[in-house]
């Protein structure tokens, strides 16, 4: 089974080693891409609920 994230790293392995700036890019990407898939610590997440419970007290009430 292939996936896009197999085919970003196919593209990866493929940058020449001896050019500096492919090496920082590939470095970069595997950054980027290991960054992408942590999971949001619900400490955070609940903070995002108390903010928009409070945007949404704030905005006033379009629908009446």
């Amino acid at each position: 089974m292939t996936d896009d994230h197999g085919a970003r790293h196919g593209i990866a392995r493929s940058a020449r080693t001896d050019n500096p700036n492919a090496q920082i890019a590939t470095k970069l990407r595997a950054l980027y891409l290991s960054v992408q898939e942590e999971a949001i610590p619900d400490r955070f997440l609940d903070l995002l609920e108390k903010l928009d419970a409070v945007e949404r007290q704030s905005m006033p009430d379009i629908a009446e």
